[in-house]
């Protein structure tokens, strides 16, 4: 039984007639099954469907709810019924959970009610999330890539110096010999290994946290993180695209729903997913909302590409500016594309290369003393 908490769900089970010996939560929202943004893309296309088909608003949420497994969607979708049923408007329920509806989707919904044209903002809603998450999937596929690969690596490199090299050296104290000098350092290097190498990942773990705690909670960390990797190379060119792009999409949509344009900016600065590109929205809103022209104000914060540029200014000119912004973004999502392939390319030989000498060098090293003895002998 989905209920807001266990004493609305013992009132309801009392209600009929049911002893009640103990109840166990088995999910919810923020719980486990916790909510993404694939889940409220699906949500939005789901109730496009429901209300294109002339089903009630109140009988589509129902239906929907219905029809999905996860208990945190489950019990959502639940709530915003108990607020939609009270007399709230469908907006007004998606409000109450800004975790989980951002303002894009609230706006959106919003205007969709006033128009009597739900089922195209739903749509058009859903459409957005697609391809927003799509691309979230390419950046992330640029950076997760080969950091984890590395990481691997390292990991292994670090299981050969504490537990594989010890065996190996002990083997070789009982030569008598000298060891050869990349040997040596090997041994020296798995004796460091082994004294310092919990302190040195409790250091590293440390300093993610730190990290990612001060990003959360600083906006200057979070901006200086967020510039510096805009100037690392090759990802540096993703992330720039990749802001370009959401921004576009998003001002995109907005626009073309009847969002004003200064309103519009709003919801774009906080869509972008980069403090820099943010902070330049956020300077193109204040120019707009004097009267400048968009593309004038973009071109003055000297972060969007010429290419976007011109083409907002020829929207702006042939008074078509929501399929310029389309344009713009549909370009750079397939700039993105073909640099986390030619990255991923790119990145196959030189972690190859990386890997062999991190995991080769050590296991070479160990098996020199023993090539020269064969030698010797």
């Amino acid at each position: 039984m989905i209920g807001r908490s266990k004493a609305e769900v013992t009132a309801e089970l009392a209600k009929q007639n049911i002893d009640i010996r103990r109840i166990t939560k088995k999910g919810g929202i923020g719980g486990n099954g916790r909510i993404n943004p694939n889940d409220i893309m699906v949500f939005a296309r789901q109730m496009a469907t429901m209300i294109r088909a002339g089903i009630p608003l109140l009988q589509a949420l129902q239906v929907v709810a219905e029809s999905l497994k996860k208990p945190a969607m489950v019990a959502l979708i639940q709530q915003m019924m108990s607020d939609v049923s009270s007399g709230s408007s469908f907006s007004d329920a998606l409000r109450q959970h800004p975790k989980h509806f951002d303002r894009l989707f609230v706006n959106l919904v919003d205007a969709g009610e006033q128009a009597g044209a739900l089922d195209q903002m739903l749509d058009r809603v859903a459409t957005y999330k697609e391809k927003v998450e799509s691309l979230k999937a390419r950046v992330k596929k640029a950076l997760w890539y080969p950091t984890a690969v590395m990481a691997i690596g390292i990991a292994v490199t670090m299981l050969l110096l504490v537990k594989v090299v010890p065996e190996f050296e002990s083997m070789f104290q009982s030569f008598g010999a000298e060891l050869p000098a990349l040997t040596q350092m090997t041994v020296n290097l798995s004796k460091l290994a082994q004294q310092y190498w919990l302190t040195a990942f409790g250091a590293l773990v440390a300093a993610i946290f730190l990290l990612k705690q001060g990003i959360q909670r600083s906006p200057n960390i979070a901006y200086r993180m967020h510039a510096l990797l805009l100037r690392l190379p090759i990802i540096g060119d993703i992330m720039h695209k990749s802001a370009v792009a959401r921004f576009s999409r998003t001002l995109a949509t907005t626009f073309s729903s009847g969002v004003p344009l200064v309103e519009g900016l709003d919801t774009a600065a906080g869509a972008t997913g980069n403090k820099v590109y943010e902070h330049a929205v956020v300077q193109t809103r204040q120019d707009v909302a004097t009267g400048q022209q968009l593309h004038f104000a973009m071109r003055m914060t000297n972060r969007f590409p010429a290419l976007a540029v011109q083409m907002v200014s020829i929207g702006e000119e042939a008074g078509s500016l929501d399929a310029m912004l389309n344009r713009v973004a549909d370009y750079y999502e397939e700039e993105v594309d073909n640099k986390v392939d030619a990255l991923t390319s790119l990145m196959e030989p030189v972690i190859i290369v990386v890997l062999g000498l991190l995991v080769g060098g050590v296991v070479v090293s160990m098996y020199l003393p023993i090539f020269n003895l064969g030698s010797a002998l």
